[in-house]
């Protein structure tokens, strides 16, 4: 079972993603919004994502900033087995941590090549490295695992692998109280509500609200208005202004 946060409290996360391939577009991320919707979904509010190349500073520097400000960091990428694959090293240094060859993770992966009579090489002997300390991020698809030390979590960049780590490590994750959401269809314009709604947002603490255009085939251009909160009474008396604000504004432009 998950650890709930002390007092309800906030449970925060980042995201960081590696790979050159990533911020050049070869690769298109599958992983970002996977994450964010399992996170809510648990109870753990996503913050702040970045994106950084393969280069061993800028990650350290990213992974520093990001562990000091939130509760957890998830990584993906540069766990594989080519030269490029420096997440594993930057990591132990962002910790100031040893690294070496892991031995349980060492067991995993001879085991399963010879399983597949597959040469277990020096390029594959690479995912075995782990920062000392760190404990190992069962990997159910290919075996090479990840590895969760301090409040960071480091998982594979391919989004099948990342999403059985995911389930591995979410058991073990402190959660806060669940965000609860509401979605309201306008059918107005949002700059026929953007005045009003503001002043609903106001009057409601501990609510978000958001407005989120589309195009709708029959009426034309429409909104969505998204409301947001811990709390389900404040969530219900704040969708019930929204509704309220709605009926007015729709009566004022029937009016003319």
């Amino acid at each position: 079972m998950s650890a709930n946060a002390p007092d309800g409290g906030l449970v925060s996360a980042a995201i960081l993603v590696i790979g050159d391939e990533i911020l050049s577009g070869r690769t298109k991320d599958k992983n970002i919004g996977y994450i964010a919707e399992y996170l809510t979904a648990i109870g753990i509010d996503l913050r702040e994502v970045r994106i950084v190349a393969d280069v061993e500073d800028e990650i350290v520097a990213a992974l520093n900033a990001l562990r000091h400000r939130y509760t957890y960091v998830f990584t993906t990428g540069g766990i594989g087995p080519t030269h490029d694959d420096i997440t594993a090293d930057s990591v132990a240094k962002a910790f100031d941590a040893s690294i070496d060859y892991d031995p349980r993770a060492v067991a995993i992966l001879k085991e399963r090549f010879e399983r597949l009579g597959t040469e277990f090489n020096e390029a594959r002997m690479r995912m075995t490295r782990v920062p000392k300390g760190a404990e190992l991020v069962v990997n159910k698809i290919s075996g090479a695992p990840g590895f969760w030390i301090g409040n960071v979590i480091v998982m594979a960049g391919v989004p099948a692998i990342m999403q059985t780590m995911l389930d591995e490590v979410a058991p073990k994750l402190k959660t806060g109280q669940r965000m609860l959401s509401e979605s309201i269809r306008a059918d107005v314009r949002e700059g026929d509500i953007g005045t009003e709604l503001a002043q609903v947002a106001q009057a409601h603490d501990g609510v978000t609200i958001g407005s989120y255009p589309f195009f709708d085939d029959r009426l034309g251009p429409n909104t969505n208005v998204v409301v947001r909160a811990r709390d389900p009474q404040k969530l219900a008396a704040a969708k019930a202004a929204v509704e309220a604000m709605l009926m007015r504004v729709k009566a004022q432009l029937k009016a003319g």
